[in-house]
């Protein structure tokens, strides 16, 4: 997708400033549009760093799953497209050894090895995805959700090369048409754009928890990382987590309770 020629003399005038005042000038520039694109009222939900826990031995069914994803998909207008070529995906299902490439062993119990995780972007604390992004197009908001401006994505992918979690999807074709039931509170996407989960900020600003939350009947966990009085604090004192891949230094904002035992 070409970038259009609004957004092209802004950032190419954005880009001359570079040079004088260095790249704080031009982020502000170019996230101003973004960030207003979400206007949070009194009522909106704010923490200094979000976070969530997924604890995996409360999704007991493939139902289960499939309410959280359907919760997530159908208020984002995330197209049911029916072929893994094409697909896009803002939360899915994967087994253990793909989760979790690097902690995998032959002596994982049965019930965790066959179990299926739920995954999503991790909204990461130093997202590779924002230092790649030419355009800004991919940036991180003061409250650590990796935010995206779909109007300012002009496809070339680099976010989906440099995100180590698989979390990002292109539309190599129109997704519109393969909408089932529009959402009309959220806006729908076009050929050549990348997407991915956003931690429902357009509902954190009207003071909603993410769906999949919401879908979850208590296995999802939401809240202030910073805050130790938070839910996600506690689920993490008292439980022991994991982060997919935290070798490679992103430090993923999403944890995972693989069992329901407290510590002793």
């Amino acid at each position: 997708m070409s970038i259009n020629r609004r957004n092209f003399l802004k950032f190419a005038g954005a880009s001359t400033l570079i040079g004088v005042t260095g790249t704080a000038v031009i982020e502000k520039i170019l996230l101003t549009d973004a960030e207003a694109a979400v206007s949070p009222g009194s009522e909106a939900l704010t923490a200094k760093r979000w976070a969530m826990v997924i604890d995996v031995s409360k999704i007991k069914t493939e139902d289960d799953y499939k309410k959280i994803i359907h919760a997530c998909h159908s208020i984002h207008n995330v197209p049911d497209i029916g072929n893994k070529k094409d697909e896009v995906k803002w939360i899915w299902e994967e087994d253990y050894e793909h989760s979790f490439p690097g902690v995998s062993d032959e002596f994982v119990p049965e019930s965790i090895e066959h179990k299926s995780f739920l995954l999503l972007c991790n909204h990461c604390a130093k997202p590779a995805c924002v230092r790649v992004c030419p355009t800004k197009a991919t940036f991180k908001r003061p409250d650590g959700i990796v935010a995206m401006d779909y109007h300012r994505c002009i496809g070339c992918r680099f976010c989906m090369a440099a995100c180590p979690y698989g979390a990002r999807s292109f539309n190599w074709r129109d997704p519109r048409p393969f909408i089932k039931e529009e959402t009309k509170e959220f806006p729908t996407r076009m050929k050549g754009v990348v997407e991915k989960c956003t931690f429902c900020s357009e509902r954190l600003a009207r003071g909603l928890k993410p769906a999949c939350v919401e879908a979850s009947n208590g296995a999802l966990v939401f809240g202030d990382l910073e805050d130790p009085n938070s839910e996600v604090r506690k689920a993490l004192s008292a439980h022991y987590t994991l982060r997919r891949k935290p070798e490679v230094g992103t430090a993923p904002s999403v944890y995972y309770v693989i069992g329901g035992n407290e510590h002793a």
